[in-house]
């Protein structure tokens, strides 16, 4: 039976210009759906876990059509609370190479926005579950989503589930005073912690040394340091990050670094050129992550996650779609893009 993943977020509607057209330009939007948490369970999914997304959308056609998204990938979509009037909003500028891509986001009073603790019954939930994943996105939404997110983290520890962040801070959503007074408490009930430079120094309060993501210069030794202070600040069993050097927008150097508590685990570089859609990278790589802390050793879940994340940067859309075999061909060092015959 395959292992139960459950994950706890927001799907959006994501209006995205076609090609690298500019919002004031565009006389239409290509129409796909999308969210963190969502974007990790399809890629569980895909992986051959019993994938479940756990949100609340209306009743209505909109909402439906984002539960046939998922489903339409394999997650599992029972545990779903429907009602509410609204679904988020993002909009999408794919920029190119120096020019940056553009979000808009409408997602003020979504319905996971508005949801309650009593939406959800997660003793059921985390019944037989293995992993639960969520990101700093979701307590963001609000205070109630912030208690929803708690309650949700209780039961899955009474019942046993190892437990992942993706810290994710949205300068949108709220201050990083606003981030560390919602997110820290909830440290305690987290195993694994993904995020980057930024993440790390907003929501968490630690600062990596000088590194500059813009510059394309990555100090892995800074991230050393802070990944045991936050291991013994916080009590993490691992701590991980993508490192993005960022060229242009169209041009990026991509690997992760894996701390398990012992050793540091820095993956083989990628040099993803062009970026077709980097939309959803994060989450591909704490997908890849997941599955490889589940199914191998530290060292191979390190390269998994870099492998799958740098995948997802070819694909347009939110979803990573691709398998675990497409994964481990590139893990395995074939880079080469031949026609698969």
């Amino acid at each position: 039976m395959a292992k139960k993943i459950v994950t706890l977020g927001e799907i959006m509607l994501r209006l995205s210009t076609p090609g690298q057209q500019r919002f004031v330009q565009s006389d239409s939007f290509d129409v796909v759906y999308g969210g963190g948490e969502a974007n990790v369970a399809v890629s569980m999914a895909n992986y051959g876990y019993d994938a479940y997304f756990v949100t609340k959308l209306p009743k209505h056609e909109i909402g439906q059509s984002a539960v046939n998204a998922l489903r339409k990938y394999g997650v599992n979509t029972d545990y779903i609370a429907r009602g509410g009037d609204r679904v988020g909003i993002y909009y999408l500028e794919t920029g190119a190479s120096m020019r940056p891509s553009k979000v808009i986001y409408d997602r003020a009073d979504s319905a996971i926005a508005k949801a309650t603790v009593k939406d959800f019954d997660f003793e059921a939930i985390f019944k037989g579950a293995t992993w639960f994943h969520f990101s700093g996105i979701t307590p963001a939404l609000g205070a109630e989503a912030a208690k929803i997110t708690e309650a949700a983290l209780i039961a899955a520890k009474k019942c046993g589930v190892t437990t992942s962040v993706d810290l994710n801070y949205r300068k949108k959503l709220w201050t990083p005073e606003q981030a560390q007074a919602v997110m820290k408490p909830l440290m305690k009930y987290v195993d694994v912690c993904i995020g980057n430079e930024e993440d790390a120094e907003l929501v968490l309060g630690f600062k990596a040394g000088h590194t500059d993501v813009t510059s394309g210069h990555i100090e892995t030794d800074a991230y050393k340091t802070i990944f045991k202070e936050m291991k013994k600040e916080f009590g993490f069993k691992m701590v991980a990050t993508s490192l993005r050097e960022s060229f242009s927008a169209t041009r990026n150097g991509w690997s992760v670094l894996l701390y398990d508590g012992k050793d540091f685990h820095h993956s083989k570089r990628y040099e993803i050129n062009p970026i077709i859609d980097r939309v959803g990278g994060g989450d591909s790589f704490s997908a890849g992550l997941i599955h490889g802390l589940i199914a191998k050793s530290p060292k191979e879940a390190a390269e998994f996650a870099a492998a799958a994340s740098a995948l997802k940067h070819t694909i347009p859309g939110d979803f990573n779609l691709v398998s675990e075999e497409e994964v481990n061909v590139l893990a395995g060092g074939d880079a080469s893009g031949r026609v698969q015959r």
